[in-house]
């Protein structure tokens, strides 16, 4: 609402035409997000005790978690909150991206408030059943990748990293691919929400990349510069990622090791689902399996040790998701959680340097 309560003054007062400025907003969204997120978490996760919303440990996870049962849980509602003031203050609520994402992010935020809420509250160990939740997932995307299509917000072409040209035009079976990555991506980091931290890190590196491309494919010289496909309004999603980046870190305050509180479904749906919006809005669906590594690895792990025992009853990992194998095979909780930091972080700048390679 800055931005349009502000820049409309400028033809008056010049100094506020900073407002009209993408980076500018951005830099205010993340002062905004962290330092909400910071406040209000504090008093978040003291409500969350009062209440005694802690989180259950499942049985069948590994023995040294058992000391985390009834840690407070729903993080992501002070992550998606403080992120929201910060994109209300900041954000272009005339962009048709920046409002895509913001709505799919939100579905999911509600899906996943739902599924805790039943888990926690009502004590109900399943929460929303697989197929209610993949029916709400996918039916959210779809409508999204409906909407992007229709409008032209962006094409139905194929992008492959290091590769300048699209590979191919799915027509409207782009509706269905864009809703699997969006599906995918918000369980992937579902799945990757299992150590203190483990999760957080990740999505903040990788929005953070999804923020520079979607500036850079927003920017038309820029992306001709560069050769890839321009999609206009889209580099407002860079103040989506700040707000989402600020408010991470400041979530990650208190979600480090020994985590004060946990995301819960309710952040990680929210933000698998944000960043799979964004690869597809700025034409990134491949590359973000690159961006999106840690996640990637971590639901196919899951994926892989589900076939084997079903096919051969054998297990390929200690236990899966693969953050756990490493666990068991004795990584400490605070190594493994690094190392899959140090992870997401070379695979960012791989590929942020297939901008130049194509």
């Amino acid at each position: 609402m800055l931005f349009h309560w502000l820049y409309p003054l400028s033809q008056d007062h010049q100094l506020l035409n900073v407002f009209r400025y993408i980076t500018v907003r951005s830099f205010i969204a993340f002062v905004i997000g962290i330092v909400v997120s910071i406040v209000w978490g504090k008093r978040f996760i003291a409500l969350m005790k009062l209440r005694q919303f802690g989180q259950s440990i499942r049985d069948d996870g590994p023995e040294s978690h058992k000391k985390k049962q009834g840690t407070p849980t729903f993080g992501g509602v002070f992550i998606i909150g403080s992120a929201l003031i910060a994109c209300l203050i900041c954000g272009n609520f005339t962009s048709l991206p920046f409002l895509l994402a913001g709505g799919v992010t939100m579905s999911y935020f509600f899906l996943g408030g739902l599924d805790d809420y039943l888990k926690v509250l009502k004590k109900n160990s399943k929460g929303v059943s697989a197929r209610q939740k993949l029916m709400w997932q996918f039916a959210t995307a779809a409508l999204a990748g409906w909407i992007m299509i229709k409008t032209g917000t962006t094409d139905d072409q194929l992008y492959i990293p290091f590769l300048k040209d699209p590979v191919w035009a799915l027509g409207w079976g782009y509706v269905a691919f864009a809703a699997l990555v969006i599906v995918g991506s918000s369980n992937a980091v579902n799945l990757t929400d299992g150590l203190d931290g483990l999760a957080i890190g990740p999505v903040i590196i990788s929005a953070a990349t999804l923020g520079v491309l979607a500036y850079v494919a927003g920017h038309v010289e820029i992306a001709q510069y560069l050769l890839i496909p321009h999609v206009p309004d889209v580099g407002e999603l860079l103040v989506l990622v700040a707000a989402l980046v600020g408010a991470g870190a400041g979530f990650l305050w208190y979600n480090a090791y020994p985590a004060e509180i946990f995301m819960g479904d309710v952040g990680s749906l929210a933000l698998g689902g944000a960043l799979g919006t964004m690869a597809v809005l700025t034409k990134n669906e491949f590359l973000f399996v690159i961006v999106g590594g840690v996640f990637v690895i971590e639901a196919v792990s899951v994926i892989l040790q589900v076939v084997s025992y079903k096919t051969r009853k054998k297990r390929i990992f200690r236990m899966a998701p693969i953050h756990h194998h490493f666990e068991l095979s004795g990584w400490a909780e605070t190594k493994v959680i690094v190392r899959f930091w140090i992870v997401s972080l070379v695979l960012a700048i791989l590929a942020l340097a297939s901008l130049k390679l194509r």
